[in-house]
């Protein structure tokens, strides 16, 4: 039987309890059930794994390598998938770098199948990294069966991290910020835009964003969300945004938004 996450309340009271029990809870999650049982299987049976066909024939190895990056939802969608992995990301022009999406570059790029120097899969650590990955990754998932603010203030800082590894330029890691939905969520929230701002020019979104994460945190480029401190300030003010947007204007969650200027 699988391990389900302990989250005895909610808001931002219930982030601080899950923070605080966070690496006890994934462990225990993480020897139980399906999780560990595909675990398993992954470390035995990935080396072996030579070519991205070798990956797409094996549906559960597939299904630990899209789950590593969220991208489990992919899973019957071979042919894109199998154009990623070929590809890989040393080219720029390659179809992974294309994506607005960066969670798939990410993929290309551990795997190595389409990049100088091949599979990577019998790499010493590949096993560990990617599975450290499908664990976080599905311990969120269960997370967010039960509160999916709790799964998207998780994936915060995992996420930001690959914002940072495939794009370069600062105006790239805003762009790369607006192409990851669940990140995108959590920024949008935090920061007060309204539902349909994403359907404006995508050159205005990114100078909104910009001015207005600069107004809210003093951050003066996308780097400085790196900084757990800069983080913690951004999950906050989601959670308490997020309560708002789903209770009355008299909440406690409204009130607090008030006192902080929000």
């Amino acid at each position: 039987m699988s391990f389900q996450p302990v989250l005895p309340l909610s808001g931002y009271t219930g982030w601080r309890f899950l923070s605080q029990t966070l690496e006890r809870q994934t462990a225990v999650f993480a020897a139980s059930g399906e999780v560990a049982m595909n675990s398993t299987y992954f470390r035995d049976t990935i080396a072996k794994i030579q070519t991205p066909e070798d990956l797409l024939a094996d549906r559960r190895l597939l299904s630990v390598a899209l789950g590593a990056f969220g991208l489990q939802d992919d899973l019957n969608a071979k042919a894109f998938i199998k154009r990623v992995l070929v590809e890989g990301t040393d080219d720029k022009t390659a179809f992974a770098n294309k994506l607005s999406d960066k969670r798939y570059a990410a993929l290309a790029n551990a795997f190595g199948f389409g990049n100088e120097g091949g599979a990577r899969t019998a790499d010493a650590g590949f096993a560990d990294t990617i599975l450290a990955r499908y664990t976080a990754e599905s311990f969120e998932l269960a997370v967010g069966e039960q509160d999916n603010t709790m799964r998207l203030a998780l994936n915060l800082s995992g996420g930001i991290s690959d914002v940072m590894q495939h794009a370069t330029s600062d105006s790239a890691q805003w762009f790369a910020m607006m192409g990851d939905s669940p990140l995108r969520s959590v920024f949008e929230t935090a920061l007060g835009f309204p539902t349909g701002f994403g359907q404006i020019d995508i050159d205005q979104q990114k100078q909104q964003f910009m001015a207005r994460a600069k107004a809210t945190f003093g951050v003066e480029s996308f780097a400085d969300f790196t900084d757990p401190a800069v983080q913690e300030k951004l999950i906050r003010l989601f959670m308490l945004r997020s309560e708002m947007n789903n209770s009355s204007l008299n909440s406690p969650a409204s009130v607090a938004l008030k006192l902080l200027g929000g």
